[in-house]
Order: structure tokens, then C-alpha cells, then sequence
């Protein structure tokens, strides 16, 4: 197995472990407010992206460490799988129930687990074409709006 593909399938069962768990953190540190900035606060879609977010972004940076040799192209595509997969949370979410009326917990379960497999799957392919590289500074800039929306939004929970 090459180094991308073992990064790859590394980070997404990193990502499914540490997100799943980070569900909950915060009922486990009795809400402490630094862990609710970057795990959910509450049964909110929008919180729940964090469970993505973070972990992947954590991963993210020990993959370009890693990798950025080698790969020139894996900074844009980790941040490009980031955003790729946070968005498709809300989408399948408010998809799937806007369809069968409600939600279903084992969907939602699947939905994270599905834009995991979606995210490094982006990661991967994009590692390989380098098509996102020249957004570079556009990506940064979105995680970073995005970083500061989750801790913004969370603060106002507090």
C-alpha cells in the first residue's frame, strides 16, 4: 500500500474514532467550556459538525508534515476534503429527513460516517490531480471562517 493510501484510510479511522468519542466529550468533562469549543454542546446539526471538523483538521496537520514532500498538492486537498466533508453533514441530514419526515438515529450515524469516507476520498483524489492548489489561500481562509464560526457560536452557548 503507498503512503497516500495509507494516510488516507489512517486518517478516516482516526477521524470516525476521535469524532465519535468527541460526542462526548463534553457531557464527560461536566461542560466544560474549552472542551465545548471544539466538540458539540448540544444535539444541534451545526454542532455536529465539529465532529468532523476537528478531528480532521488535527489529522490534517500531521498528514502535510508528513507527506508535503511528496506531496506537494496535500495542503489544499486536506483542507478542500475538510470543507467537503463538514458541509455534507447538514446536507445529508436535512436531506434524508426532509424526505422521510424525521430523523432516524442510525442515519445520522451513517451520515457522519458517509462524509468521513467522502472527505479523505476528496483528500485523496485531489492529492493525486493537485486541482485544488491554486485555491490555496481561498481554502485557509474558509477553514478559518469556518474555525471561528464553531468557537464564536459555541461561546454564545456558554
Amino acid at each position: 500500500m503507498n503512503q497516500l493510501k495509507h494516510y488516507t484510510l489512517t486518517g478516516a479511522i482516526f477521524v470516525i474514532i476521535l469524532g465519535t468519542f468527541a460526542h462526548f466529550f463534553y457531557k464527560w468533562s461536566d461542560q466544560n467550556w474549552l472542551i465545548g469549543l471544539f466538540t458539540p454542546v448540544n444535539e444541534s446539526t451545526w454542532e455536529h459538525m465539529k465532529l468532523l471538523f476537528f478531528p480532521m483538521l488535527l489529522f490534517s496537520f500531521y498528514a502535510y508534515c508528513k507527506l508535503k514532500r511528496i506531496y506537494p498538492c496535500i495542503g489544499s486537498a486536506l483542507l478542500t476534503g475538510i470543507l467537503v466533508g463538514t458541509a455534507l453533514i447538514p446536507f445529508i441530514f436535512y436531506a434524508y429527513t426532509a424526505i422521510i419526515g424525521h430523523h432516524i438515529f442510525i442515519f445520522d450515524i451513517a451520515t457522519f460516517l458517509v462524509s468521513v469516507m467522502v472527505a479523505f476520498y476528496t483528500v485523496y483524489i485531489l492529492t493525486l490531480s493537485c486541482r485544488m492548489q491554486k485555491y490555496l489561500r481561498q481554502l485557509i481562509t474558509l477553514i478559518g471562517i469556518l474555525f471561528l464560526c464553531f468557537i464564536l457560536f459555541s461561546c454564545c452557548h456558554f
